[in-house]
């Protein structure tokens, strides 16, 4: 089974026109009927979702609201979207981690955008580790959308978005201290007050958490400080400004390289094995203000401008044999602001939104020496001198985009949604390095500097409907589409970490994703208010951008291309019941089947260990190539047809929860995967694992206080397995590619929390 893919880029723009000409057109006259389902809410607003309603949404959504969010007493956010179906997530350590859909961009483990767009109040963030760090005591809502999303949000939408809405409104007046520990040295504290009144509403909140760590060298610390303050202007609007503030030093040691070490040294105790990065200081600050004004026509408007930024510090390329000793140090400073307006119109038969999107993006890096030892025949380090530039680079990105949604009921029980975008994406960036001479050894460096720039013009849709067969079963379907533009750094910097060349390539095209889907979502009242979501879904992948020897392969010459293609299948299945007052049961099933439908070119490289002497690169399949004192062996294989690397064809998540008393309630949840590939070679591949993990929860009322008790065990019969595993090349450079080159996280085992709260 296989569908068309909207590769040219005009046929896009043409789809984009005509969506915002039907979302401007919308004088266009409908006849009302008595029969109608009821007025039409335009939904799937980028800023705000105070009109959500998924009976008419034509896409897979799913939403986590807030309370879920402060009951479930997470330590990190990998616990709570393991429970929504098509999520999968790479965490390592700590609370950070990076969130993939449908398999989408699961080959990708260090600082790249995720193919999935993580927006919170109405920004898609980007962080400089590529992974999400939010302060969970801070969520009113997390709702993911499924399939392509860049008809909302753009760049990097390729597999749909996750929605993060922070707390607000009067519902945060009062006073909250709670107070937890757990597992690893694990304490947190947190502190809220807030107020409302007649004329608007606010609270603060202050928190700070510090753990140990189950590996060596992994304690983190985390101080955050966020709020709101909502003012009511006049009777129909109202203006919020929110901010969060975030300070967090944290070591990200973990890894060991491959299965003999994972087993003899799970916590990473081995000084001469050290993650490429550690020892992190990010300081994000997170700043919006939204205006709101609603009209008699049930009309609105909403204007939001914002700045975020992002400064992270840390120690990269570890020097061996040396223990907690890097080579670098870098400097890495983002800031994210822009501007959105919408405008929203609703009615009995048609309702329609238009908005604009602006953003200024700057992304600056400083690379500084911080020890020559073990790494001068890559760099010019020994004329910079400790301390010395590495190498600096500054990019700018413009991001003018327009969209819109038309949302139609032609028919008693259907409606139809169609939305565009155009974005123009205009790229600066600036890089100097020191380039080495060509020529033998000894090796001789120039320090040269460039400056390039390059502009994208890409559109993208949707197109979707949903029927109601019944009052409680609806059928839905919707195409769309998904892009992510070249970085910068892919195009012209020439370098992409310390030690690993890379050429320039100007020529990149933008990667595209076609998402097809169609579902089934009802309910059974005979069972108990039993509701379901069944989806079939297909991604068809177009020029994804990979590096051509590996992703991650060191010391060769490189360079970032359009490989090739992928295709993703599956099915999604989410059941929600509560069959009696005192039971209530949460089901979430996936089926993908991920793999590369056109990746021809990959090299795969290992160290030859005979110095190109007969025998040294195994057999005449292979090529000798020096670089830089240092001789490999090279193949160019055929991933054609093989799975995405991490990339399980199973996930299922049960969550059974019991209310014995109206005060407190018990759940046990299990969560299974299946085997992946820890590589895209499938040579490697890594077994499948089960958890169980143990929640209680007990609230009590004295008058206006709120006491809370809960207590957390996550994998409660201690099961071994690994949080990431990922492999490309010969790493432990004995000339072989084995499951010794494998870089892993064990997991944890077994971890333990409680906490209490007071809330008057």
């Amino acid at each position: 089974m296989s569908f068309p893919h909207p590769s040219a880029q005009a046929k896009s723009l043409r789809l984009v026109s005509a969506a915002t000409a039907l979302a401007l057109g919308s004088t266009l006259s409908f006849n009302a009927s008595a029969e109608s389902l009821g007025i039409i809410h335009v939904d799937s607003t980028t800023i705000d979702d105070r009109f959500e309603a998924k009976r008419e949404e034509p896409s897979n959504i799913n939403v986590i609201s807030g309370e879920t969010v402060d009951e479930s007493h997470a330590d990190n956010i990998q616990q709570l979207l393991q429970s929504v179906p098509g999520i999968t997530t790479n965490w390592g350590s700590g609370e950070s981690l990076k969130i993939h859909l449908r398999g989408v961009e699961n080959q990708g483990f260090m600082g790249e955008k995720p193919g999935v767009a993580v927006v919170i109040d109405g920004v898609p963030v980007f962080e400089r580790t590529g992974k999400v760090n939010i302060d969970l005591d801070n969520i009113e809502s997390i709702k993911v959308v499924k399939g392509g999303a860049s008809y909302l949000f753009g760049d990097d939408a390729l597999a749909g978005a996750v929605i993060i809405t922070t707390k607000r409104g009067a519902k945060m007046a009062g006073v909250k201290a709670s107070v937890e520990g757990g597992s690893f040295g694990r304490l947190k504290g947190l502190v809220r007050g807030g107020f409302a009144g007649d004329f608007g509403s606010g609270h603060l909140q202050l928190s700070h958490t510090e753990v140990d760590g189950y590996y060596e060298d992994s304690s983190s610390e985390a101080d955050y400080a966020n709020g709101k303050l909502q003012l009511y202007v006049g009777e129909m609007s109202d203006l919020t400004f929110g901010f969060e503030l975030a300070d967090r030093a944290k070591n990200s040691h973990g890894a060991v390289a491959g299965v003999t070490a994972a087993a003899n040294d799970p916590q990473s105790e081995d000084p001469t094995y050290n993650d490429y990065a550690n020892h992190f200081d990010v300081q994000l600050q997170k700043y919006f203000l939204t205006f709101a004004s609603d009209f008699e026509d049930e009309s609105n408007l909403m204007l939001n401008v914002y700045q975020f930024s992002d400064d992270t510090k840390y120690n990269s390329a570890p020097v061996d044999s040396t223990e907690d000793d890097y080579g670098y140090t870098n400097d890495y400073s983002q800031v994210q602001r822009g501007f959105k307006a919408e405008y929203r119109h609703p009615g009995e038969r048609a309702a329609w939104m238009i908005g604009t999107d602006l953003r200024a993006n700057s992304y600056d890096a400083l690379v500084n020496y911080l020890d020559c030892a073990d790494i001068g025949s890559y760099t010019n380090c020994a004329s910079a001198g400790i301390g010395g530039v590495h190498s600096t680079s500054d990019t700018s990105e413009g991001v003018y985009a327009f969209y819109g949604e038309l949302k139609v009921r032609p028919a008693k029980r259907l409606t139809l949604t169609m939305n565009g975008r155009a974005d123009l994406i205009d790229l600066e960036g600036n890089t100097a390095e020191w380039e080495r001479n060509p020529g033998p050894p000894p090796a001789t460096y120039t320090w040269t500097s460039t400056k390039n720039d390059e502009q994208f013009e890409v559109g993208s849709w949707r197109l979707g409907g949903n029927f109601a067969v019944t009052d409680n079963l609806d059928l839905y379907a919707n195409g769309s589409t998904g892009f992510r533009a070249p970085t910068v750094k892919q195009l012209f910097i020439g370098i992409s970490s310390p030690t690993m060349r890379t050429n320039p390539n100007p020529d990149l095209d933008p990667e595209q994703a076609l998402n097809l889907e169609i579902g089934l979502r009802g309910k059974l009242d005979a069972l108990g208010s039993l509701e379901y979501d069944l989806a079939l879904f297909q991604i068809e992948r177009e020029d994804f951008i990979e590096a051509s020897n590996g992703r991650y392969t060191t010391g060769l010459t490189n360079q970032f291309e359009n490989v090739g293609n992928a295709r993703h299948r599956g099915v999604e299945l989410s059941i929600n019941a509560q069959p009696a007052k005192w039971i209530s049961w949460d089901l979430a099933y996936t089926y993908l089947n991920a793999e590369y439908t056109d990746y021809e070119d990959y090299v795969l490289s290992v160290m030859d260990t005979n110095g190109f002497a007969p025998g040294g690169c195994i057999d005449g399949t292979w090529t000798n190539v020096s670089f830089s004192g240092q001789n490999y062996c090279q193949k160019a294989l055929d991933n054609t047809g093989n799975d995405i690397s991490r990339t399980p064809n199973h996930h299922l998540n049960l969550i059974l929860a019991f209310y014995p008393t109206e005060n407190l309630t018990i759940s046990g949840e299990f969560d299974s995967t299946s085997s992946y590939f820890a590589d895209e070679l499938n040579q490697l591949e890594m077994d499948g694992h089960s958890t169980f993990n143990l929640l209680g929860n007990y609230d009590r009322k004295f008058g206006s206080t709120k006491l809370s008790i809960f207590g957390r065990v996550d994998n409660l019969f201690d099961e071994e397995y690994y949080n990431t595993a990922r492999a490309d090349n010969d790493d432990n450079e004995d000339g072989v590619y084995d499951e010794e080159d494998i870089s892993l996280v064990v997991n944890q085992g077994i971890t333990v929390s409680a906490g209490l709260s007071l809330t008057f």
